[in-house]
């Protein structure tokens, strides 16, 4: 299945339907007053967060979504049928955005979660309505109120519990792949990985979920390599796992061009708890290795792992690290159960 992250949709919500004028009309009834009926409503445009689903994909093919309109009234009091909803389904994790690309309306984040984009019209009252001590035969009745048109954008954001992060070609891929039973694509060149990939990681018994990105450039905070999209799909992790290329010329100014970028897409990614490490030093001397990984850590200020997702070195330190991170944080989360109780003596 494809992978898409950016969708564009028309929506019409569903037009309510006509009151009726009507009298009735029976034998031996001379004065049988107005019984015209009510329209039915509109059908409301819905969307809605599913499970199964990592992708936009099904909106490249289908971008217009109409409701059903509601059936007029009709004569002997009866109410026109309503019209029928219509449901977006989506991830969990999409934005639905406005037309502008910037106003959230609402953020699917979790399952089963409905939102409506779109109301349906109301249905016009009927000549029944309308009846009173001094006017026992009106003749009038409202029509439905129209539909809603609007265009809105879907942006899904994945949900994982760790994001990679890294520059291209840094091995984000390879540590996917021997981590869990994800295949991303891999290969020795830049911007192998195209589109994110998901996959579940397991250490020491316990489970979480990791998503790879494709490595960002310098300005990916603007859009360059449309790096802000991908930068959205880590917003949501609890972690991020910062690799960094041992093998690279200046491994410093690469961990700090991911900070930079960080910062300077704001959402509190720079603030996220990470992991720093030193990937690919397999291909590193042992004093070549020790040199980087210091000057490394001095300018990050923190521990670095040393690692290679190839022959397996450091990674289950790597995972331990990334476990023992986000029970932190969950911990952390969660409300002090003291606070709020009432005062008892001892």
């Amino acid at each position: 299945m494809k992978f898409l992250d950016l969708a564009k949709v028309y929506l019409r919500s569903g037009a309510g339907g006509n009151g009726a004028v009507s009298f009735r009309r029976e034998k031996y009834i001379e004065f049988g007053g107005p019984d015209g009926g009510d329209g039915g409503r509109g059908g409301d445009v819905v969307v809605e967060a599913v499970d199964g689903l990592n992708t936009l994909i099904d909106f490249r093919y289908q971008q217009h979504f109409f409701a059903k309109n509601g059936q007029g009234g009709q004569g002997r009091q009866r109410t026109g049928k309503d019209g029928d909803d219509i449901v977006l389904r989506v991830p969990v994790g999409t934005e639905i955005l406005d037309e502008d690309q910037e106003t959230v309306l609402a953020d699917m984040t979790e399952l089963g979660q409905r939102v409506v984009l779109a109301k349906g019209g109301n249905g016009g009252f009927g000549n029944l309505h309308f009846k009173s001590a001094t006017n026992q035969a009106p003749r009038r009745a409202n029509p439905g109120q129209p539909g809603v048109e609007r265009t809105v954008w879907l942006r899904l954001k994945l949900i994982a519990d760790v994001g990679l992060l890294g520059l291209p070609n840094a091995g984000k891929s390879t540590f996917l792949a021997a981590t869990s039973n994800a295949r991303p694509k891999i290969a020795d060149y830049p911007f192998t990985t195209l589109v994110p990939n998901l996959g579940v990681v397991a250490v020491d018994g316990e489970e979480f979920v990791v998503a790879d990105i494709p490595g960002l450039i310098e300005g990916a905070h603007e859009g360059r390599g449309i790096g802000d999209r991908f930068l959205g799909h880590v917003e949501r992790s609890g972690a991020l796992l910062h690799l960094v290329d041992g093998t690279s010329g200046d491994v410093v100014a690469d961990w700090q061009t991911i900070v930079n970028e960080l910062e300077q897409y704001g959402g509190g990614l720079a603030d996220k708890p990470r992991v720093l490490v030193l990937n690919k030093i397999d291909a590193l001397e042992a004093e070549e290795l020790e040199e980087r990984r210091a000057a490394l850590a001095e300018a990050a200020g923190t521990d670095v792992i040393a690692m290679s997702g190839v022959s397996g070195e450091g990674v289950t330190e790597v995972l331990r690290a990334l476990r023992a991170l986000l029970k932190r944080e969950a911990a952390a989360a969660e409300p002090d159960p003291t606070e709020g109780a009432p005062w008892s003596p001892l």
